[in-house]
């Protein structure tokens, strides 16, 4: 660990800053030192790989494509990329089943496809995260088809979630547990024989079938992972995006669960955001044994960079659906993760004392570990924010947009996405973007029944539409074949046509796209510390407003405002730096954020 990482918040002002502190109100979060190691105030830039360019025009993303396109990142003003998988797979769950750890998936490349990305990367100054999906792998991985083959009580079947079943004869599930992607979340591979007494067998897959889930009780899979590590550490990568990091270690004795399996309990409506009981209580999810995991997992890491230099730190970033928010900070604590997203932001209620209160409690609650808050709106996994926030305020995010759902609005949805990234980017930590949203770009509810591949669509007997609209390919071009995806036109998802008019070689240099936006909020971010700055509340209308003061360490300050009230409000005396949208005789209206650097 280095100093710079090892930060607790300051809670108390001195005496001679109360005047100040009663214009300004208390300071909620302290600045990082200049010497902030790069994770924590990191913008991250997410490329799903088989959506962001295609090198050969099969219609599917590959390790070339996105290579040729880094340039365009280095340009956004990004410090890093994260690559969602692109290992050897049979894409039975988008690449999230893996078969091989060691190897690129052919439809992506090869080895050397994926050192050449690495070395480019390196000489534009961007760093690369990769996705590591250690919940579970494929069922076509050679263990689980050794453990198939070994058959019960062998020591290859103890890598893996193998049970006796239930009944007499063991040919009923061992437990009522549900799969997210429905349906029962175990398979079966062995009937029971009465004859014999021979019971049932099955295997547990907290996902899909084809995806069974790792016993991480045993010491070979801990093993497997920490050389998985090394490898991809050797070849260059600057740290892992941890898939379902919640949910290796499952309570002992996998007691049921009578309520439904899901990521986390996300309930909106007109009370607060809230989570009935914390997520360790479904023996499945947040169980404490993964802290030892992940113990283990940094001591690798830290090996990687034994001059400790904080530049040449790798690390780690838990995809954690958690709460409370004190579980959640658990996994950033200072020997095991640097970073977890934070998905009660991203899930957050249209409503300023909401989103005010989740943003000052998850300060307080990483501050408390040391750790960097890590802000997102969107991903591969839900909704686009410019169509999340078009819905009506009040109702459940959805799990996909289809053709036949209520619309979302999509100008209030994508003025309200410019105006919350304007205020994300301008707090301390760290914050990830997903590929297109600097497009503006929506979900697309355009996708045909017969083109849909997200396996959530079929276990759930074609009634949940699943992930497919968040993961179209990339608008390049606005006249080129598959808007300069490629230059054949083939796409393995197709594209709305929304996605024309936003393109990036219509946004590029146009004042006032959302691309320039995003370039110039990026700009200032860097240029004003905003990412190592501290935090003080900003007095105003606690119903409408949300506004904070960040302070950098060398004492400027610039105001962060974002307006959801049903006025326009005053800006506090200043520069404009940015606004999300034009302002209102210069005033700040409805739905929009702006930063002003105050005098």
């Amino acid at each position: 660990m280095t100093s710079s990482s090892t930060r607790t918040a300051q809670t108390t002002l001195r005496s001679d800053d109360s005047a100040q502190a009663q214009r300004e109100g208390v300071l909620l979060h302290a600045p990082d030192g200049p010497d902030a190691a790069w994770w924590r105030h990191a913008v991250i830039y997410q490329i799903y790989p088989r959506s962001w360019a295609d090198s050969n025009g099969d219609g599917i993303g590959d390790l070339p494509g996105i290579t040729s396109r880094l340039p365009y990142l280095r340009d956004l003003g990004v410090d890093a990329v994260w690559l969602s998988p692109f290992y050897r797979s049979p894409m039975a769950d988008a690449g999230y089943d893996v078969a091989d750890y060691r190897a690129i998936d052919p439809i992506f490349g090869t080895l050397g496809d994926a050192d050449a990305l690495l070395a480019r990367a390196k000489e534009l100054g961007l760093r690369v995260i990769v996705d590591l999906v250690p919940n579970h792998s494929s069922d076509e991985h050679a263990w689980f088809q050794a453990a198939l083959a070994a058959g019960p009580g062998s020591a290859e079947r103890e890598r893996y979630m193998f049970r006796e079943g239930s009944g007499p004869t063991g040919d009923e599930p061992p437990n009522n547990w549900r799969s997210i992607f429905h349906g029962t979340a175990w398979t079966q591979v062995e009937r029971g024989d009465a004859a014999t007494g021979a019971k049932g067998q099955w295997y547990l897959h907290l996902f899909d079938s084809k995806q069974p889930d790792f016993n991480w009780q045993n010491p070979q899979v801990r093993e497997e992972f920490h050389d998985i590590l090394r490898f991809w550490l050797d070849r260059g990568v600057d740290g892992f995006r941890v898939d379902v990091a919640h949910g290796l270690v499952k309570k002992d004795g996998l007691p049921p669960w009578e309520a439904e399996t899901v990521m986390i309990d996300d309930h909106q409506g007109e009370g607060e955001l809230h989570q009935s009981q914390p997520t360790n209580a479904a023996p499945m999810w947040d169980q404490d044994g993964v802290h030892e995991i992940y113990r283990g997992w940094r001591q690798v890491l830290e090996e990687a960079n034994l001059g400790g230099d904080p530049a040449g730190d790798k690390i780690l970033c838990a995809e954690a659906w958690v709460e409370p928010i004190e579980r959640l900070t658990d996994y950033t604590r200072s020997d095991e993760m640097h970073q977890a997203f934070n998905f009660p932001f991203l899930v957050s209620p249209w409503k300023a004392p909401e989103l005010r209160a989740v943003i000052v409690e998850s300060l307080r609650a990483a501050d408390t570990v040391g750790a960097p808050t890590t802000w997102v709106m969107s991903n591969h996994d839900v909704v686009r924010h410019a169509s999340r926030l078009g819905l009506p305020i009040g109702l459940p995010r959805p799990n996909g947009i289809g053709p036949n759902d209520p619309q979302p609005d999509a100008v209030a949805g994508l003025r309200r996405a410019r105006a919350v990234t304007t205020l994300m980017l301008g707090l301390p930590g760290s914050a990830y973007l997903y590929q297109g949203e600097e497009l503006g770009l929506p979900e697309s509810s355009e996708v045909p029944d017969e083109a849909r591949q997200d396996p959530a669509w079929f276990r759930s007997d074609k009634t949940e539409l699943g992930r497919d609209g968040c993961r179209i390919p990339m608008a390049w071009e606005a006249d080129a074949p598959a808007l300069g995806f490629n230059d054949t036109g083939e796409l393995w998802l197709p594209q709305p046509a929304a996605y024309r008019e936003l393109a990036v070689d219509q946004q590029i240099g146009v004042p006032g796209s959302t691309l320039e936006l995003y370039r110039t909020l990026l700009a200032g971010r860097r240029e004003h510390d905003l990412g190592t700055g501290g935090l003080r509340a900003l007095p105003g209308d606690d119903d409408q407003v949300v506004a904070f003061v960040n302070e950098a360490h060398d004492g400027a300050r610039v105001a962060l405002l974002l307006n959801l009230g049903a006025t326009s409000v005053a800006l506090p005396a200043g520069r404009l730096l940015v606004a999300s949208d034009e302002l209102d005789d210069g005033r700040l209206p409805t739905d929009t954020a702006a930063w002003v650097l105050l005098d």
